[in-house]
């Protein structure tokens, strides 16, 4: 049985393109988990880590991909995660139950913007870190200018363990600053590491890094602070517990550098997780304790003490539900009876296995600290088992809204089924997948982050289900708000034979202005009964309903605060369902008094070109109604930073190619939702009212 010490579990996050899945892949190689190298674009079947037929054609990683390995006698658990943004979900289920990461960074690009985002997820989930800046080997590489991005964009306490011997094509090796050795990489694929002594025209640049390095430590602890000051020498044994305790603490961030693609420094980087990433027992793991009013609990990462597990991934495969879990606390053997919190249902473990990308191998036992996962077991993203013995759950993760929709339909009546099912397995495994009927067309509607996120999924429909789609045009997922308080006082009376239906409420709405993560809030200020109290939620029932379509374009309504202070009932004719209708047709009369308006996301987006074609590419993202946030020059390259509604990114890469020859390329993530102008919210209303009109004929 392995020690918890022994465990790291560990994630490899980073922007688009800056070599994730290459680095895994080296990782792999390294710790004799596979024997032969594939590239992510390579002719012999892409990389172990992107094992779907998709990614391997495109390039690009979907799916996190979880496996293990052992590296000097520690176990290691680690999730390649997705560099696009429009799968940011499966980064965020990694980040909640990884211990630590690593954010690769590209020596040319830097920080870019989805290293940004995956920097404010492990923020989010407090997760320690240590960089990584790949691509030595390539023109232009900069990683001194990359450390300054650190600091400035992510505001890390960046500083450097290793430097690079060379750059770009005459990048060797690289100089460990804390033993203060040369590392080369030897062999065909780099698998002998040999030290040496630093190369004497390198050693002055070396002992000035090593300064700063220990400079920066000495912040953190008084006896080398003491030796920096008198100019003595600190050795390597006392600067490595300080740079971990600073780096578990999330005071400082180590930042090492190589090139996984010319097999250079990726064993030090391993070296490097071992020394400054945290086991299980190290991160703190509360729990919300469902007996004590969610009181937060501490769990401990030991395996005789009651279980506590979290399912943070699902995948629907040839054989069943494949459960991701971890485990926090206690052990669960093959065959164990356990609780799914969510709905209190007792499940047999049938099968527990490690999983090795697309390879499953069967294990009879896991115990905290460990990832595995469970077969046939029926349960939903983010819910807590046990083994009975305790009643907690753990926080569920960040969802972010989404952005974009499609309807969408199966050509052939034959496969309405297939298309069922595979909507049915999406919506389950990927939290950010959404569908719902469009009750007055009757067409089916799927909802996500971004483009090229439905465009994966309506490709999965096709390919794995056999099912040919026929796909609408994209829709912005508009939202509708109010800028102003409006009164209401609405009374509902309906008298047919036997029982009528009567209620009255009164109050107000107002705007709420993101205060409340839901977007909508109700307050309760009945005194004296005039409505009474088995009747208020339903009330609060009715306003909900309500919400879910505003009557301008009939998207749904957020940020509305309703306040309950007035009422009356009939001691007969009054009802729950009564209630319900007077809230639901209040609102209805109200909406318009305050000022509504229509909202639309605005996206962040980040477009790099060619110097020369700086002009087209603004003009282009002005006449999309952008707004530039700032440019930067960076070796013959411009980056721009805009801010552009989404409803105009559509056929933008399309138009950014031919503008720049095809040397363009940019990102795009949410930013949040902003009133449409005047003109283009007026334009939707009459569309809106069209269709309505078209659809009742």
């Amino acid at each position: 049985m392995h020690e918890v010490r022994k465990t790291r579990n560990i994630g490899i996050s980073a922007h688009i393109d800056s070599g994730k899945t290459t680095l895994s892949e080296r990782i792999l190689f390294y710790t004799g988990k596979i024997h032969r190298i594939n590239e992510v674009r390579g002719k012999t079947g892409g990389a172990k880590m992107d094992s779907m037929d998709l990614e391997r054609e495109k390039g690009i990683t979907i799916q996190s991909a979880a496996t293990y390995f052992e590296w000097k006698d520690h176990t290691f658990n680690l999730i390649d995660t997705p560099g696009h943004v429009d799968f940011t979900v499966e980064v965020e289920r990694a980040l909640r139950v990884l211990d630590g990461a690593v954010l690769v960074l590209c020596s040319v690009a830097g920080v870019q913007s989805q290293s940004i985002t995956v920097d404010r997820q492990m923020r989010r989930y407090q997760v320690p870190r240590i960089a990584f800046i790949n691509k030595m080997d390539r023109s232009g590489a900069n990683p001194d200018k990359v450390i300054e991005q650190l600091r400035e964009k992510l505001k890390h306490n960046a500083v450097a363990v290793t430097m690079p011997i060379g750059a770009e094509d005459a990048f060797e090796g690289i100089i460990d600053l804390i033993k203060m050795k040369a590392i080369f990489f030897d062999g065909d694929r780099g698998e002998i590491v040999r030290e040496a002594d630093i190369p004497g025209e390198l050693l002055d640049q070396a002992t000035t890094r090593r300064a700063q390095l220990v400079e920066a430590v000495a912040d953190f602890d008084d006896t080398i602070a003491e030796k920096f000051l008198m100019e003595e020498e600190v050795s390597a044994a006392e600067l490595l517990p300080v740079i971990r305790k600073a780096t578990l603490a999330l005071k400082l961030t180590p930042v090492y550098m190589g090139s996984a693609y010319k097999d250079k420094g990726v064993q030090v980087l391993l070296d490097g997780i071992l020394s400054f990433l945290p086991s299980p027992d190290e991160v703190s793991i509360e729990a919300l304790d469902q007996d004590q009013n969610e009181a937060s609990v501490e769990l401990k990462s030991v395996a005789d003490k009651p279980l506590v597990a979290l399912a943070f991934k699902l995948e629907d495969g040839r054989y069943g539900q494949l459960t991701y879990v971890r485990v926090y606390q206690g052990t669960v053997n093959k065959g164990d009876f356990i609780y799914n919190m969510a709905n209190n249902k007792k499940i047999k473990v049938p099968r527990l296995v490690q999983m090795h990308a697309d390879e499953m191998h069967d294990v009879e036992s896991a115990v905290a600290g460990d990832i595995v996962a469970l077969f046939g077991v029926d349960c939903a993203s983010g819910d807590t088992f046990t083994d009975g013995n305790i009643n907690v759950t753990m926080q569920s993760m960040h969802v972010p809204n989404t952005v974009i929709e499609l309807a969408v339909a199966p050509k052939e009546k034959s496969g309405q089924v297939a298309f069922s099912k595979a909507l049915n397995r999406f919506t389950k495994e990927d939290p950010t997948f959404q569908v719902y009927r469009d009750e007055e067309s009757g067409q089916t509607i799927v909802k996500g982050m971004g483009e090229l996120h439905l465009d994966v999924y309506i490709e999965r429909i096709r390919r794995e289900y056999n099912c040919e789609v026929e796909v609408g045009q994209p829709q912005v997922a508009y939202r509708e708000t109010i800028r102003q308080n409006a009164e209401f006082n609405y009374t509902h009376k309906k008298q047919t034979g036997g029982a009528g239906q009567f209620a009255r409420v009164g109050g107000f709405i107002e705007p709420l202005d993101g205060e409340v993560e839901e977007g909508y809030e109700f307050v309760d200020k009945i005194v004296g009964g005039s409505i009474p109290r088995e009747y208020i939620p339903s009330c609060d029932r009715g306003f909900k309903e309500q919400l879910r379509q505003g009557t301008l374009i009939g998207q749904p309504v957020v940020d509305v605060r309703v306040v309950l202070n007035d009422g009356s009932y009939h001691a007969v004719d009054s009802s729950e369902m009564a209630f319900k209708t007077a809230s639901m047709a209040a609102f209805r009369e109200v909406y318009p008094k305050a000022n509504p308006v229509i909202l639309e996301p605005i996206m962040k987006v980040e477009v790099s070109a060619p110097e020369e074609f700086q002009g087209m590419v603004i003009g282009q993202l002005n006449q999309r109604r952008g707004i530039i946030v700032g440019t930067e020059m960076d070796s013959g390259y411009v980056v721009v930073e805009v801010e552009v509604p989404l409803s105009e990114m559509f056929g933008y890469s399309t138009d950014l190619r031919s503008a720049t020859q095809g040397k363009g390329e940019f990102t795009m993530e949410f930013a949040r939702y902003s009133p449409v102008p005047k003109l283009v919210q007026e334009e939707l209303i009459k569309e809106y009212q069209l269709e309505r009109a078209e659809k009742s004929k």
